[in-house]
Formats: structure tokens, sequence, C-alpha cells
């Protein structure tokens, strides 16, 4: 493991012209603290824990104080936000400070959020505050806990620095890590404003970066193009078998890796409602959870409309192949969602009627307001006395289940798989834990109202393993508190 001075850097992305980002360095906050620490996401850029107890890590980390290949700069792009274009957003208050090579040959993007203002803050402060950073900060590795493609990060900085959103908070920043920042919205920026000499550059560079193999294809913006679309839709089948909203599906939102990235207004679902809007800013209910899978789609299709200078000289023949390709999302997001759902199911061989037995559950949970993790959870426990009752005492309509439950154990016997195995499986797959809104609550409450951090660290181990029991955590696992309902979030947050 190294020192921070021994970190290696190799910033490709500042070597792309300067249309791509401007540079700019962070401003201190105030009185800056190390508020937690990921030994976790240290690891993956060789970085020695040890390093974050040093006098001066809040200082390099937040890059007031520059290491040897620091180069910091706020990536520019644009996007299409709640479906309307707009030419350019860019990071507002997000700063690259540099690229880390690990010795596997691994490469980690280090972004500080909440650096202060950039070209691209469009007359804000560029600053975070604690509550959205501990909410970032906590769900990305959350997500990384569960199996799901995601930025993660190394720390949280807090401070006494006053910052205006609806009312006076402190600032806090996160150091976020991503193998690439690049989004569907940087390819829009290029494309809308008709610099496709650029557009090609930066289809280059993602590809020399991360796709290294497709510069022997004949075609390899198509490529690039394909694998958005497959890894897109796979990572929205993830999101939808996990129960989980993003809340802010714009195309700047949308990683060109496949990658969850910006947690703002999100949500895990308490009880099962298809029609879960997390965001009180989405008025009109465009990111809602049943719309995600389509959202997807026109995220997707909005990058294939950038990269069409580059797939074919001929326009027709480039919206051709772009169609040939997006043709596949649906296919790609039905595979993986089925195959997701038929595990949480413990079914193991597909079978004609697994979608309508799924369906039919889902139905029945949306009708009762079933809480969506118990539900699988406790549909993964070996059948026993209880078993049964522990399932209808979820439901209000409970003959409706017994009817269904009866053709899950015909269905389950038609597995050869042994209870024990089966359960062992579904309990793999069904998480105990989940980031619900109520947990993170809390604690931005006790790091906002008391200083007291440790509720973060309690739940960013907690959410590490989600899949295990936890004994000594176990109210985490049950229904969340009426007061839960109350809870808004929304672009803000």
């Amino acid at each position: 493991m190294k020192k921070l001075e021994e970190l290696k850097f190799e910033n490709s992305y500042s070597r792309l012209p300067e249309i791509f980002y401007s540079r700019h360095t962070t401003i201190p906050l105030s009185k800056q603290h190390l508020i937690s620490f990921n030994a976790d996401a240290a690891e993956l850029i060789e970085l020695d824990p040890e390093e974050s107890k040093r006098e001066d890590f809040v200082e390099i980390i937040s890059g007031a104080i520059h290491l040897d290949g620091f180069d910091p700069l706020a990536m520019c792009y644009a996007g299409h936000q709640f479906g309307q274009y707009v030419p350019r957003l860019g990071d507002g208050r997000a700063i690259l400070l540099g690229e880390v090579k690990t010795d596997s040959g691994e490469k980690w993007d280090l972004q500080v959020k909440g650096g202060g203002p950039t070209l691209y803050s469009r007359g804000s402060d560029g600053r975070a505050v604690l509550r959205s950073t501990i909410r970032e900060y906590l769900c990305s590795e959350a997500m990384h806990g569960l199996g799901i493609p995601t930025t993660r990060a190394l720390c949280i900085l807090g401070s006494d620095h006053e910052v205006y959103r609806e009312q006076i908070e402190t600032g806090a920043m996160l150091l976020r890590m991503a193998p690439s920042h690049v989004r569907f919205g940087s390819f829009e920026y290029m494309y809308y404003n008709q610099h496709f000499d650029e557009l090609r550059q930066l289809a280059d560079h993602v590809i020399a970066q991360h796709h290294p193999d497709f510069t022997k294809l004949d075609e390899p913006y198509l490529a690039l193009l394909g694998d958005a679309i497959k890894s897109t839709a796979e990572l929205i089948a993830q999101w939808q078998a996990v129960g989980f909203a993003h809340g802010v599906m714009n195309t700047d939102n949308m990683s060109i890796l496949g990658l969850t990235l910006d947690y703002g207004p999100y949500g895990f679902l308490d009880q099962y409602n298809r029609d879960f809007i997390c965001n009180h800013s989405d008025h009109q209910g465009r990111y809602a959870f049943d719309q995600q899978p389509d959202i997807g789609l026109f995220n997707v299709s909005c990058l294939a409309q950038a990269l069409l200078p580059l797939l074919d000289d001929d326009p027709d023949r480039a919206v051709a192949k772009a169609k040939s390709v997006l043709e596949k999302y649906r296919r790609y997001y039905v595979e993986r969602y089925s195959a997701l759902m038929r595990e949480k199911l413990g079914l193991y061989v597909e079978r004609k009627g697994d979608q309508a037995l799924c369906s039919e559950l889902l139905a029945l949970m949306h009708d009762n307001q079933v809480d969506y993790t118990l539900l699988f959870r406790r549909l993964s426990q070996l059948p026993g006395d209880d078993y049964k009752n522990s399932l209808r005492d979820l439901f209000i309509q409970r003959e409706a289940f017994d009817g269904w439950l009866e053709k899950y154990e015909q269905r389950i016997a038609e597995e050869n798989v042994d209870a024990t195995e089966r359960s062992r499986r579904m309990r793999q797959v069904n998480p105990k834990y989940i980031l619900r809104n109520y947990m993170v609550e809390i604690a931005i409450r006790k790091a906002s109202d008391e200083q007291d951090y440790s509720e973060i660290d309690v739940l960013l181990e907690l959410l590490k393993t989600p899949y295990d029991e936890h004994a000594p955590l176990e109210h985490y696992a049950s229904h969340p508190p009426e007061w839960a309902q109350q809870i808004s979030v929304s672009c803000s947050s």
C-alpha cells in the first residue's frame, strides 16, 4: 500500500483539447475536517488507510495542497434534463483532481464534489452540503455491496462553512472515484455544437482507456454504442430488481461505462409501488420507478443520435446502424431482469409461466403495499411452521396471496434443488438490508445536529455485506418507522 505522494497519476483526460474542460482548483471550506474514510475504496487505488490520519490529509485530498500529478479540471458536457436539451451543463460543483493508475493497470478518477464554483456553475456557489454528501457516500457504497455497477466514495470532509439551500446548511466535500466520469452528455455537447472532430477524439479516448479491443474492429464506434446500450439496459434491470429509483435520469447523469452516477434524490422502495416517485421535484413522474426502463431507452437513443457522425459518412446508413443496436436494448433489459427475478424467486431453470408468476406477485405486492425487500427476504427462508405466516402477515388480501403461494410452491417443486441449498442461494440475491431513506436521515440528523458521525460508519459497514445477517443491527431489517413516510428528497438533495 502506498503513501499519498507515491500514487501514480496518469491524467489522460487533461491531455484532450480544452474544449472538453476548464481548469480550476478547489477552494477550501472553512475548518475542514475528516468525517468518514472508506478503507475499501482506498484499496482500489492502493492507498494505505493510515494515510487518512496524516495532519495534511484533509488539505491534500480536498485539493488545497497539490500532489505531484494533480491536474485539476471541471469537465464540460450538455444533456437532456427532464426530456429537454440543455446546451451546456458541466461540472458545476465537481473538480477532477487527477487520474490514479495502479500497479495492476487500473485507472481511477479522483473527483472532489463541493470544491467551489467552476465555469459551469451557472451562478451557483459550487458547494455541496453535508446532507447530500452523506447520501451519496452511503448509497454509492450500498450499491457496490449489492453488486450493482457504481461510482465509489473515498471519504467525506465536513466543515463549519455555511451554505444556503432551502435553509442554511453546513458545507462538505466528497471524494468520488470512478474509472471514468464521461457521460452521455459529454458526447451530446460535441455533437450539437458540431464539433465532430472533437466528438471522434472523445470516442477514441473512451475506447483507448476502457475498450482497447474495439480498435481491432471494423466499426469501433458502433461497438462503443452497443456496449453503452447493453451496460445501461443491464444496469437498469439491476436497479429494478433491487427496488432502486435514481430520481434524475438525465443524460448528463448517465455513465458511458454503465455505472450508477450522481446520487441526488434517489430512493429504495419500502412498500412496493411501481409508480414510486423518489424525487419531490419530479412533478410529472418522468423518473418514476416503473418508467426507468423506458427512460433508459430514451437516454441511449440520445447517445446514438450524438454518435451518428462517427457511425457512417452516409447519414441514412448511420441511422440504420444506430437503429440496429438500439433495437437490442429491450432484449438486453428483459433478459437480465427476468434472470434476476427468477433468481430472487429461487427458480433456476427457465420455464413457461415464470414471468406471469412473478408479475402476479408484484401486482399483489403493489395492491397490498407490501415491503419489497422484506417479502423477498422472507421468501428466502426455509419452509417451516412460521414460513407461511411470516409471508401472509405482509398482505391484507391473504387469501389472494395464499393462491399465489400455492402456485409458487408447485413451481419450486419442479426445481431439482434441495430446499436448504435453494434458501442459501436466494439469500445471496435477496438482501436483508438496503439503504432506506430513514436510515440515511438518522445519520444526517446526528451529523448535522450533534456532530456525531458514528452512524455513518455503522451504516457503511452494514451495507458492505447487505446479504449477511448482522444480528446486532437487526432493527434495520424491519419495517421503516411511520415518520419515514414524511421524508422528502429533491434535486437539491
